[in-house]
């Protein structure tokens, strides 16, 4: 249960705000094969899609960004696949067996890179133990490939060896992308550029602008047997850097676009219109302490009051337009895990008379300006959010200002992109409060976030020691996947009940269309893609 060391954010895509950063979301679409024609499908053509947020440096077992995460399944596949009903497809592995703590694949003839070169057994070895090198810094690490996990190759086969049982290893291997052996040599040309397997590759990058992939020829090892030779697949796939969801959406109505996902009020005005959208659910308010030494936020009494002055379904209504529902448990995102509740009536109940008397104990005594004091030093706290949350974001985060401010704390709020939350969560530690959802299918994928070494060492950004959270993991980490759903939701509740972390919304993600279909399972399925005449 060691966490990784990291130097990015995932969703927290893997992947934090937006969509999914640890995403393994479900879709509601049928695939195109279902859906379409195929005589309306059209060869050639370009599809454009607009994202919030610059991905920032593309090696992609480097950031779990959502953006980024996105954007790598264009270039880059993994051992396998997850279906939209959570069944694990063939990808790069045609065949795999589980024994215990030994995983097993059976690698596919004949796939190449996009330089020419070919991928072998031997590859994947290499992509294992670079992610699984802690020097390296791989966020992956704890996360989509198990902490002290080694591999092998012979022919063929790719053994991995897992040092404890993985309730859920085929699930979260599913997420890992893998490199071809020029960018496992030089990390340097994945910066800019890629090196992988996937049906595109990058030929031009322009950051804070846009990004171009072309469609690669012979592509024949997708997910569940795709291949780039289907009628309709676009020629070509540009990626646009568009913050304003208004003027995303001003564009796809226009025509100038094929997809943008929308979190914001301006979803209503694309339904209004009758384009049609792509569903995934996810968690999107997610509120975060950080514990660093240093931090007021360390206290129990603060983070509990903190929680408590917040009326959280007023800003479950405010944060997703009135669209959102209540979260109920940490892996939220389908086919997840584990399905239940763990959160109802463990996240401390708004009460801002209890907040009140909590500081008051604590000895934080509010001074003339209403402010409360302790030792000469104000409750003064810095609160970030990722502008992926669209202007729903932003009027719930004055809302918890306001309430904060009602109990005598004093917090600064500041919008932030994706790429500059990562560098304050996992670089800087300078925040105290942040909204950062961490989007994950299994629950195991939550540990490495919540436990562990903190960041700059570890993935556990907030500096989290919770004894009761590690006891019920270990329990459930002794078991195989759902069987094991109890002790995982009790160590959620942990969490909840020591004000460590407080989950507060879901919403589902619309990813509007026009003149291109397509399916989402935790992205964009690049080989889903049709392109309409």
């Amino acid at each position: 249960m060691t966490p990784t060391r990291t130097r990015a954010l995932a969703a927290l895509a893997l992947t934090l705000a937006g969509s999914v950063g640890l995403a393994a979301c479900g879709s509601d679409a049928p695939t195109p094969a279902e859906s379409g024609d195929a005589a309306t499908y059209v060869n050639g053509k370009t599809f454009t899609l607009d994202v919030s947020s610059d991905p920032g440096a593309l090696d992609p077992q480097g950031s779990v960004v959502n953006t980024l995460f996105g954007m790598t399944q264009f270039a880059y596949d993994n051992l396998v696949a997850i279906g939209a009903d959570g069944a694990i497809q063939p990808q790069l592995a045609k065949s795999w067996t589980v024994e215990g703590t030994t995983v097993t694949f059976e690698m596919k003839d004949g796939v190449t890179c996009s330089d020419g070169t070919s991928f072998t057994a031997q590859t994947v070895v290499d992509n294992i133990t670079y992610v699984g090198n802690p020097d390296n810094k791989s966020p992956f690490l704890g996360v989509y490939l198990p902490a002290g996990a080694t591999a092998s190759a012979s022919g063929s086969t790719v053994t991995v060896k897992l040092t404890a049982a993985a309730p859920f290893v085929l699930t979260t291997l599913a997420r890992l992308p893998m490199v071809c052996g020029a960018g496992l040599k030089d990390r340097a040309i994945l910066k800019a550029g890629t090196n992988g397997t996937g049906p595109y590759v990058l030929t031009e990058a322009v950051p804070s602008d846009h990004y171009t992939y072309e469609l690669r020829k012979g592509y024949t090892w997708g997910p569940g047997g795709a291949t780039t030779a289907e009628t309709g697949m676009p020629a070509k796939v540009i990626v646009k850097i568009v913050a304003n969801e208004t003027t995303a959406g001003n564009e796809l109505l226009a025509g100038t676009i094929n997809a943008v996902q929308i979190v914001g009020p301006d979803a209503d005005r694309l339904a209004k219109a009758g384009l049609k959208s792509v569903g995934t659910q996810a968690l999107i308010g997610e509120q975060w302490y950080n514990q660093a030494d240093g931090h007021l936020t360390a206290d129990p009494a603060v983070r509990m009051a903190l929680t408590q002055a917040l009326d959280l379904k007023q800003l479950q209504v405010v944060l997703t337009s009135g669209k959102g529902s209540p979260p109920n448990q940490l892996a939220t995102v389908p086919p997840s895990g584990c399905v239940g509740d763990a959160v109802t009536g463990n996240v401390p109940a708004f009460d801002a008379a209890a907040a009140g008397a909590a500081l008051d104990t604590a000895g934080w005594a509010k001074g003339s300006d209403g402010i409360r004091v302790k030792d000469g030093k104000k409750l003064s706290l810095s609160f970030i959010y990722p502008n992926s949350m669209g202007s729903g974001g932003g009027a719930a985060a004055e809302l918890a200002v306001a309430a904060w401010k009602a109990v005598g704390v004093e917090v600064t709020a500041k919008q932030q992109t994706q790429t500059e939350a990562s560098a304050a969560v996992f670089g800087t530690g300078d925040w105290d409060i942040a909204w950062l959802p961490l989007n994950v299918n299994t629950p195991d994928a939550v540990v490495p976030f919540v436990s562990g070494k903190p960041a700059p060492d570890g993935t556990n950004f907030a500096s989290i020691d919770n004894a009761d959270y590690v006891g019920h993991v270990t329990k459930a980490m002794g078991m195989n996947g759902a069987e094991g759903c109890k002790d995982w939701f009790a160590a959620e509740q942990a969490l909840y009940k020591a004000a460590d972390l407080v989950p507060f919304a879901n919403n589902k993600f619309l990813t509007f269309l026009k003149g291109a279909e397509l399916s989402i399972v935790g992205s964009i399925i690049p080989t889903s893609i049709r392109m309409l005449g």
